[in-house]
């Protein structure tokens, strides 16, 4: 296939990163400008994802585009691989982005300056995160992603985001130090940081050798899984995603999936069953630290009353499940876990939104002062004023109980948390409960073998943390809505609620599509854990020649 036709993959990159320097151009006074701009460059990151994940999608059960930004002989120059992992986590990211970004120019991005650049920025690291095809460049775009995030945390001060925002840069910090020096051993064991490369290498290394591979794979995925939030490295995930302003947060959803997408990409690609002595190594590690990261965040959704808190642990609780679901290393499974990905995260970006209109109507201005019925004598006056007969039941304020219209907006609020509340728990008809369903089902499938001591945990777990989430978020919907209060319906804009309707209808539509979505998903997964094709088509690919026919840069097998 001509190379042109892969030029596709590096637009992710470009594209945010022309938008924040332009954006820099303009200058952040103009910030409705910016926040436009913003907009049509997060929307066309969205077009350019889904195209992306329809050539590759096209391409066969094996495809995998390659791309040389430096037309440089592999491995020694920068690679960017779209596969269908990499395309599917590309459209998720672009989704989330889109709507953090509209709900934001109704009135978040004005609460800081460079919140658009920063946001571009994020993005470009999110993006490169996805694509990169060698070790080094994740380093750099995991600093690109966090170095954004830095800011973005801080958008809107306040001491609480100060003090959140600074056990999130030192923790950060830390794991971005491990993954160096990660980096380092393996670059000093295998020669090599191109990851297909390393992964050819890495059967061949002299048993004397092995223990140091092994320490430096562990130093990695320490720094990996410090980003995906598992336990005990995650204590600074819910007060520092509490604290971050509602966009920041939606956004921040997608992040620790980040690091979740780099454990599964380099524990397949290097520690495959193809890598030897070291194959699969570290597989107990991940599926007991999931369990464990479960376990916390299940603990975590009881123990919390608001809505944002509530958001935050149930992105450590989808976590906690995926990086289990990895460790087990089946094919299906691992599908469904991808599945399981995109509801639960787009459930607790809505959720990061739908929890900040909450808040705002929980603590608004205060309403005019309900008419109270402190004399008997002067209720047949209030009945006569609002046209009710004496036999109608009222309030304490003197209103009708029967009959009374919900306002809008607190019926579209009231819907929004129901339908999180229904994807964070897994109950039916929406995806959560197709996820887990599919999960438990092919874990208790023991046609083949008993089922094991980890197949019963998982199944334990995934049970109670869907019964206890129900019951977090049943009584923090209790609290919203049905508490008394004296305020008055919010005001919402249409521009904040068409983003938490787009992505809740996103989510229907994964169930509406389940089959085909988790065709693909269980596409994606069979590619990951069987890396020779992956590995085949970088090594295979070569430099465009300085001059005559243009060979071909992008191979789909």
């Amino acid at each position: 296939m001509d190379a042109s036709d892969w030029h596709l993959i590096v637009v992710p990159v470009l594209l945010p990163l022309v938008t924040a320097a332009f954006m820099l151009l303009v200058g952040d006074a103009r910030r409705t400008l910016n926040g436009w701009l913003n907009v049509a460059s997060t929307a066309a990151s969205l077009v350019v994802a889904v195209a992306l994940m329809a050539r590759v999608h096209l391409q066969g059960t094996s495809a995998v585009g390659v791309y040389l930004p430096a037309n440089w002989q592999v491995p020694f120059g920068i690679v960017l691989v779209a596969d269908r992992l990499s395309a599917l986590m590309l459209v998720l990211t672009a989704v989330i982005a889109t709507s953090s970004v509209l709900f934001a120019v109704a009135r978040w991005h004005r609460a800081g300056v460079y919140f658009h650049p920063l946001f571009q920025l994020q993005l470009m690291g999110v993006n490169g995160a996805f694509l990169t095809g060698d070790l080094f460049n994740l380093f750099v775009f995991f600093e690109v992603m966090l170095a954004a995030s830095y800011g973005l945390l801080l958008h809107g001060s306040g001491r609480r985001r100060v003090h959140a925002g600074l056990h999130y840069l030192a923790v950060n910090l830390l794991a971005s130090s491990l993954f160096l020096i990660g980096v380092a051993m393996m670059y000093g064991i295998t020669g090599t940081l191109n990851m297909a490369d390393m992964a050819r290498k890495i059967p061949t290394i002299p048993d004397l050798d092995r223990n140091l591979l092994h320490a430096g794979a562990a130093i990695l995925a320490i720094a990996f899984l410090i980003k995906a939030a598992v336990w005990p490295l995650n204590f600074w995930l819910a007060p520092a995603y509490r604290a971050a302003a509602a966009p920041v947060g939606a956004l921040f959803a997608i992040l620790t999936k980040v690091g979740v997408y780099a454990v599964l990409r380099l524990w397949t690609l290097l520690l495959s069953t193809e890598a030897g002595e070291s194959a699969l190594f570290g597989a107990d590690a991940l599926v007991w630290g999931g369990f464990a990261t479960v376990t916390f965040a299940t603990l975590g959704l009881l123990a919390s009353l608001e809505v944002r808190r509530l958001a935050a642990y149930s992105i450590i609780l989808s976590s906690g499940t995926l990086l289990a679901v990895v460790g087990f290393g089946q094919p299906p499974l691992i599908g469904a876990a991808l599945y399981y990905l995109l509801g639960s995260t787009l459930a607790a970006s809505a959720l990061f939104l739908v929890g900040d209109l909450i808040e705002r109507a929980r603590t608004g201005a205060a309403a005019e002062a309900p008419i109270r019925v402190e004399d008997a004598d002067r209720l047949p006056f209030y009945l006569e004023r609002m046209d009710l007969g004496e036999d109608t039941n009222l309030d304490d304020d003197a209103r009708a109980l029967i009959g009374r219209a919900i306002p809008a907006a607190m019926a579209f609020l009231g819907l929004s948390f129901m339908l999180c509340a229904l994807l964070i728990a897994g109950l039916p008809p929406l995806s959560g409960f197709l996820a887990k369903f599919a999960m438990l089902s092919l874990v208790l499938d023991g046609a083949a073998a008993p089922v094991s001591s980890e197949g019963w945990t998982l199944l334990f777990l995934l049970l109670a943390s869907g019964l206890t989430a129900m019951i977090a978020m049943s009584r923090a919907g209790v609290r919203s809505f049905w508490t008394p209060s004296e305020r008055p319906a919010p005001r919402l804009r249409a521009i904040e609620c068409i983003p938490i309707a787009a992505l809740l209808v996103a989510c229907v539509g994964l169930a509406v599509l389940a089959d085909s979505v988790l065709a693909y998903a269980n596409a994606a997964a069979d590619g990951v854990l069987r890396p020779r094709p992956y590995i085949e088509s970088v090594m295979s690919a070569t430099p465009v020649p300085a001059s005559g026919t243009r060979p071909a840069q992008g191979v789909t097998r």
